[in-house]
């Protein structure tokens, strides 16, 4: 009996081995949930939608865009780390859920080293100072040599408080050495029009949400925040140019829990990657100041970690706290 129990025992474990090889082989027989962790209309929700279509066009796989918002974005990463580990749920996380939360909450329901498994980075995007076309400045110089003139009287607004936008002012007001009055605000759409009154003097925003503004003729870009100019503007200088090595991006990557197999990472990386070397995939982002990067797990992993450990520092020194 003891020998028969054995028997069937391994017979079940031989079942489940070959029924797991054979479901990754045939990855993806259903639909595949992607997470988006902000609302509808939003910079990630609209880069993830685009991934999302193109590969419903060319793999012909059925993605389901699942917006799940609130607490920075936290809800939205907590549900893909619980999320079973088989390739059917995937996360469009980006520099603030990812490297900047785990030090800005004293709590965080995920922790994105050990609880995901990067698949690919999608995009990057340099973040604008700018200011209203009505202001007195013309240049970063400009800025700061008026903040210089007025320690503590100049404003200074963001979207929100612990983003990449807020964090990466703090960094800019200590590296030039200048001191601003911090003003958050609960989104671009409430900052905006505020900035270009003229009632803040410089607003830290992604490059994709300034450009129809900056177009329009309404607010002024004094600086990015990439490395290099970018071909969209190639007439606004970078931070860098006045503050050697100065850069802070929006990076954004899809992520799958951990423990999912390695050919569905695998799988998911390649398809991707061909996404993201579209034509048309290219255009859009390079139009809105974005740029497409693709990067296998390894490199995504070693950049997380990095990013994780950076931001850290910063926080730690801007003294940015959320409960």
């Amino acid at each position: 009996m003891k020998r028969l129990i054995a028997i069937a025992t391994a017979l079940c474990i031989g079942l489940a081995a070959m029924a797991s090889v054979y479901a990754q082989a045939n990855y993806p027989t259903k639909p595949i949930r992607l997470i988006v962790p902000f609302p509808p209309g939003g910079g990630t929700d609209i880069l993830s939608r685009l991934v999302a279509n193109k590969l419903t066009e060319t793999r012909g796989w059925q993605i389901v865009v699942d917006n799940r918002g609130g607490a920075g974005g936290n809800i939205g990463l907590q549900a893909a780390a619980q999320a079973a580990p088989d390739g059917y749920t995937m996360v469009m996380g980006q520099t603030s859920n990812l490297a900047i939360n785990p030090a800005l909450y004293s709590k965080l329901p995920y922790d994105p080293i050990k609880d995901f498994v990067p698949v690919s980075l999608v995009s990057a995007s340099p973040i604008a100072l700018v200011v209203s076309a009505k202001a007195p400045y013309k240049t970063l110089t400009d800025f700061v040599a008026a903040a210089k003139a007025k320690p503590g009287q100049l404003t200074f607004g963001t979207p929100g408080s612990g983003t990449v936008a807020h964090l990466t002012g703090e960094l800019f007001q200590r590296t030039a050495g200048i001191k601003y009055v911090y003003v958050p605000y609960k989104g671009a759409a409430q900052a905006l029009p505020d900035l270009i009154g003229g009632r803040i003097d410089l607003y830290s925003s992604s490059l994709e949400t300034a450009m129809p503004h900056m177009k329009a003729g309404t607010i002024r870009a004094l600086a990015i925040t990439s490395l290099q100019r970018v071909g969209v503007v190639p007439d606004v200088p970078t931070v860098a140019e006045s503050y050697k090595g100065f850069q802070a991006t929006t990076w954004f990557g899809i992520l799958v829990a951990k423990g999912t197999p390695d050919a569905i990472v695998n799988r998911l990386t390649a398809e991707i990657t061909k996404v993201l070397q579209l034509p048309a995939v290219k255009e859009r982002l390079t139009a809105t100041g974005g740029l497409p990067v693709q990067t296998g797990p390894k490199e995504f992993s070693a950049l997380l970690r990095s990013e994780v450990e950076r931001w850290s520092r910063i926080v730690k020194e801007s003294g940015a706290k959320v409960e």
